[in-house]
This record gives structure tokens, C-alpha cells and sequence, in this order.
């Protein structure tokens, strides 16, 4: 009987359990190590910890190796917390928008205030230049979009 409540009680426990945060489940997901060292040295760490909604559109850390050697070393300098800054806020839009919702986008507006172009075509979603590998990652203050490329401002 004792082992049966208690199997009840992690059931309901489970069920009641609310989903982490934008910033925790990238971290957990452990294929964006470098998305969080950026975001940690831009200080946008509140920010996507907060009560959102947002969506991420989440390079990998395979999206970040793809830029020429030394640019992610140069971009974590403090002294280009601003250039850093503009390039993270190019992979967020303000609003839960999910893969269903994109694919009938043109564009979406960046928290940067760059235009991101969106296209839907053979079943697969690009944002700008960045296909989107994995869709709707559910989180408790929006949904992260992993992509395959780092989107850049175009004046970056």
C-alpha cells in the first residue's frame, strides 16, 4: 500500500510539474553550449528567464563552430557586449510562435529590430539563412526553434 501511494504521489508530482524556462531547457538540451556562454555574457540571462513569451530561434553549437575561426572568441570580449547583444537578439521574437504559425509567415520582427525572413517550402522552415532542425521545444515562458546557422544582422 505505502509503495502504491508513493508511486501516486511522483505520478501526480509529475504531472503537476511546470516545464523549464527558455534558458534551462537550453542548458539542459546540452547542445547549446555556446548559445548560453553568449547569452550569460551579453547579460540576457533575466531577461529570457523571464515571464516571456519568446521564441528562440537557437543556433547549436555545430551553427557557431560554422563562423570563421575566432569569431565567437572575439564576440564574448566584454568590449563587444553590444555587437554580441544585437546578434542574440536577431534569434528572439517577442510571442510564442509556433513551427504551424511560421510556416505561414513571410518575416517576423527580431527583439533587435532586424526583420527575420521566414519560408515554408517542402515541408521545411528557414529564418533567413538558418533552417530550423528541430521545432517546438516547449518552455515555460515560450518555445525555442533549433537552427543550423548563427543569423547575423546584416549591418554585423
Amino acid at each position: 500500500m505505502k509503495k502504491t501511494l508513493i508511486t501516486a504521489v511522483l505520478a501526480v508530482g509529475a504531472f503537476t510539474a511546470q516545464a523549464a524556462d527558455i534558458v534551462d531547457t537550453a542548458v539542459s538540451a546540452g547542445s547549446f553550449k555556446t548559445l548560453v556562454a553568449a547569452v550569460q555574457q551579453a547579460g540576457l540571462v533575466d531577461t529570457l528567464k523571464g515571464s516571456g513569451p519568446f521564441t528562440v530561434f537557437a543556433p547549436t553549437d555545430e551553427a557557431f563552430a560554422k563562423l570563421p575561426a575566432g569569431t565567437v572568441e572575439m564576440l564574448l570580449k566584454p568590449e563587444n557586449k553590444a555587437k554580441l547583444t544585437r546578434i542574440l537578439t536577431s534569434h528572439v521574437v517577442a510571442g510564442k510562435v509556433m513551427a504551424a504559425d511560421a510556416a505561414k509567415l513571410t518575416s517576423a520582427k527580431a527583439v533587435s529590430g532586424a526583420t527575420l525572413t521566414i519560408a515554408a517550402r517542402g515541408g521545411a522552415v528557414t529564418i533567413d539563412k538558418a533552417k530550423v532542425v528541430k521545432a517546438d521545444i516547449a518552455a515555460s515562458n515560450g518555445v525555442i526553434h533549433v537552427i543550423d546557422t548563427v543569423i547575423l544582422p546584416k549591418d554585423s
